[in-house]
């Protein structure tokens, strides 16, 4: 029989500093009912959708072209599709953990300590899962930009042959905002949970954390950093 072909997904590693100078990493535990890695510890993510390029989405974003996007991605995808990878990802990571990374029309930061709009975007958080808005007119309704300059790349993966579900992932770094709280659950996420890299793999090798192999990939790569410092100097979270 022929392999599936994978589908193009982003997923958005969120990243903290801790007071020991080193830092964590946010996860998340897919519902165990879920067909693919249900039950496992995972970054937030998903596929790409088309709507992830559309006109009205390019005229929602700021701080990076579809032509730069297609260059860091390293000219293997097209300039929309490369640019909808970047749309992809927040757009996922805020609806699984709530966490928008977004600026004002302008590009000036927004004030997500606003009791007000932390409600209404709330509201348009479970519109946007249950499909009855768009991401670009959940932005638009709160006169927003999704800021996908902010979202670093990091790593590409294709899920092997072999499995029945596939799909074509580009893994991004981004610095957990210091003014948004994750949610602690949501309808993809059954259990949240911050920690080290090195604690994450502890947990995993006696059996208490179920990893998937990307994660395992990804939480052994920051094994390289022994400081917030170090990794910060590289990546040029903001």
């Amino acid at each position: 029989m022929p392999h599936p072909t994978p589908k193009n997904a982003s997923t958005v590693i969120v990243i903290r500093p801790e007071p020991t100078s080193g830092f964590e990493v946010f996860m998340t535990r897919r519902p165990r009912e879920m067909r693919f890695f249900g039950g496992f510890f995972v970054f937030p993510g998903g596929a790409v959708k088309k709507d992830d390029w559309s006109t009205e989405m390019l005229s929602r974003c700021y701080g990076l072209s579809p032509g730069a996007a297609q260059q860091i991605l390293g000219n293997q995808l097209g300039p929309e599709l490369s640019f909808a990878h970047w749309v992809a990802g927040i757009r996922e990571l805020f609806e699984e953990a709530g966490i928008l990374l977004s600026v004002l029309e302008d590009g000036e930061p927004v004030d997500m300590n606003n009791e007000e709009r932390k409600t209404r975007l709330a509201q348009k958080r479970a519109a946007l899962v249950g499909g009855a808005t768009s991401f670009p007119e959940l932005l638009k309704s709160e006169r927003l930009c999704c800021d996908v300059g902010r979202p670093v790349y990091f790593y590409h993966r294709i899920t092997p042959e072999h499995f029945p579900v596939r799909f074509d992932t580009r893994f991004f770094l981004a610095r957990m905002p210091a003014d948004q709280s994750p949610l602690v659950r949501s309808e993809e996420v059954a259990e949240t949970l911050w920690v080290k890299p090195v604690r994450a793999l502890e947990e995993f090798r006696s059996g208490s954390l179920s990893l998937a192999p990307p994660t395992l990939t990804v939480l052994e790569s920051l094994l390289a950093f022994d400081s917030w410092q170090s990794f910060s100097t590289k990546y040029r979270l903001r």
